[in-house]
């Protein structure tokens, strides 16, 4: 029979630590330390209060726990002294049926990875949805990862342990993140779908667009939305009635990537209330108010330089001369529409009024949330699934250019010459250091170039891009000001010259206070602390503030949090609480008696 938490609870201290036997290989003192902080309101509470014992724990004994676990198809499978549970999980992974030439790969990936950092590798081979990682996915994480830091190898090792005992006590509790995987293959058939082979590429209106958006409609269809559309921008409404024609409440994110980007980004928040709506649909159950889900077309501007365009076009920003941009193929986006059939194209103020007919009234809707992979690595330190953002940070970008003299490299001394790129390496140290001092604000140059550069030639231009971001309109300000008089301050001393153009600028985003209450309430509700955190990625909430109030849930990202990038990764269990969080929210405004305009946080 599966464990159940009452029993866990109310055992004795010598009979309850053999209830988590095993889930910590061969280290016993992680369960007998948690144990000691019983009772335990959740599963989740306990994985992170396990998370926590290791983390506290001395250096010494992280080291020991990393020891004692076996390589991978190491010579304890060979010689069949695995623990149950590791014979289970390698067997899962497949590698116990290696190749002979598997099987000499991995024997000297584990020799030189036990070279260079003085302990196995460790991954949690059964992998995000608990089924079972590839031997080619295992190989090529190994190498990977044979490159990185110690530092960094010995968190992300912890951090896999942590996942291996995560997939144990299910196991042991009996327990399946249902929904959760139900969200996690939704995100990997959505996948399948790119302009590239090789990689996820979706942007505006390609043929892989357009298939994501046919795949999103059928699903929202199939999970018993009463009415589902594409409408005139390329954004797909799914919209699940409540009791009464009353409110709606306004949620989704965007299913466009970046090039060679992930599988997460935007689109968790679209297939988390689409579990939802499942779950109710399922139970037959309605609402007080809507649930209106929409994936967004347009986030990225990766193909046209037309950034959240399809929820600026719920809130009335939709900039006409978008119509005659083109892309690098010299397609107009104009064009782009009327092949996708979203628009009657032959008068241009026919596509201007039904794009302006996407205008959603704020009188009608309670307010708008958004769920998103954080695309970061804070969460994935504190071993924390869930987090709540306090804004979407304020941000500024340029384009610079600096002008100096180019010269011969080799007859001018150092103290003559005018380096246009040493002026911007000294100005990117500058941002760095700047940028620290306030702890939580960011500057980024992200771009560098040297226009007809030479390894024998003194640099007389050089260009860059400058991206600054901070919680607040006045810190962005402030980080703004500093930095700019660093700039020309580097610049006359240098004896050289500099023009900055800048090319966007958006507004700090805060959510709602009510609002983040209620996710706060959420998570709080599943056994977890609540960690309050800034947003310093654009978000298609940044676009709905403007006209409602806001409220975001961010999700642990593995690897690290790396986002924009095809290691984006998160799990089904993480999702699972995002789906039960998501339900929590619901579960609270429909426990709301009155659905006035004020009663969920409207601005007056």
């Amino acid at each position: 029979m599966p464990l159940t938490l009452d029993q866990l609870n109310s055992a004795p201290a010598d009979a309850a630590l053999p209830l988590l036997d095993g889930l910590y290989e061969h280290s016993p003192w992680i369960a007998e330390a948690a144990l000691a902080q019983r009772p335990f309101v959740s599963l989740a509470q306990l994985k992170f209060i396990l998370a926590q014992v290791v983390s506290s724990a001395p250096l010494e004994a992280q080291h020991g726990l990393i020891r004692a676990h076996p390589e991978l198809a190491g010579k304890a499978m060979v010689s069949q002294s695995l623990t149950a549970e590791s014979t289970h999980e390698q067997s899962k992974a497949g590698l116990t049926n290696c190749s002979a030439e598997e099987f000499a790969q991995l024997q000297q990936l584990n020799a030189d990875y036990n070279a260079k950092f003085g302990w196995p590798f460790v991954l949690a081979v059964r992998g995000p949805r608990g089924l079972g990682l590839s031997r080619a996915e295992i190989i090529a994480t190994f190498e990977r990862r044979l490159r990185g830091h110690p530092d960094f190898e010995l968190q992300e090792c912890l951090r896999n342990i942590h996942r291996i005992a995560e997939i144990r006590l299910n196991d042991k509790f009996g327990v399946s993140p249902d929904l959760g995987d139900r969200v996690w293959d939704w995100q990997e058939h959505l996948s399948q779908y790119s302009e590239a082979p090789d990689q996820l590429t979706v942007t505006y209106l390609t043929g892989a667009h357009r298939a994501c958006a046919a795949f999103i409609r059928e699903q929202m269809q199939t999970c018993g939305f009463d009415r589902v559309a594409i409408d005139a921008v390329g954004n797909v409404v799914g919209r699940y009635d409540g009791m009464t024609a009353g409110q709606t409440l306004l949620t989704g994110s965007h299913y466009d990537t970046v090039r060679n980007g992930g599988k997460y980004d935007g689109r968790l928040g679209i297939f988390v209330p689409m579990a939802c709506v499942h779950a109710l649909h399922r139970a037959g159950q309605r609402l007080p108010f809507a649930v209106e889900v929409v994936a967004f077309a347009e986030e990225e501007g990766q193909r046209f330089k037309a950034t959240f365009l399809g929820s600026g076009a719920l809130t009335g920003d939709f900039n006409p001369a978008w119509l005659d941009q083109r892309d690098a193929d010299g397609m107009s986006m104009r064009d782009a529409m009327q092949q996708a059939g979203l628009c009657e194209m032959n008068e241009t103020n026919t596509v201007l009024k039904q794009i302006a007919s996407l205008q959603r009234d704020p009188a009608q809707y309670l307010g708008f949330v958004e769920v998103h992979i954080e695309q970061g690595p804070v969460l994935n330190a504190l071993n924390l699934p869930l987090g709540i953002v306090t804004s979407i940070n304020a941000s500024a970008r340029y384009q610079g250019e600096v002008v100096g003299t180019a010269c011969h490299a080799g007859t001018t001394p150092m103290n003559q010459r005018a380096d246009a790129a040493c002026a911007v390496a000294e100005f990117m140290l500058a941002c760095e250091q700047r940028a620290r001092q306030d702890g939580d604000s960011v500057a980024t140059v992200g771009q560098l170039l040297v226009p007809n550069g030479s390894v024998n030639v003194v640099p007389g231009r050089c260009q860059f891009s400058l991206d600054l971001r901070a919680p607040s309109d006045r810190q962005r300000d402030a980080l703004q000001a500093d930095l700019l008089r660093a700039l020309a301050d580097i610049c006359a001393q240098r004896k050289v010259s500099h023009h900055l153009t800048e090319s966007m600028r958006a507004s700090a985003a805060p959510s709602a206070p009510e609002w983040q209450s209620r996710w706060e309430n959420a998570v709080v509700s599943l056994g977890l602390p609540i960690h309050r955190m800034p947003s310093g990625a654009g978000h298609d909430a940044m676009k709905l503030h403007d006209i409602m109030p806001q409220a975001m849930l961010f999700v642990r990202g593995q690897n690290a949090g790396i986002s924009h990038n095809p290691l984006e990764s998160t799990t089904s269990d993480d999702m699972q609480l995002a789906v039960a969080a998501f339900g929590h929210l619901l579960d609270q405004l429909a426990q709301v008696s009155s659905v006035g305009p004020n009663s969920f946080g409207q601005v007056d």
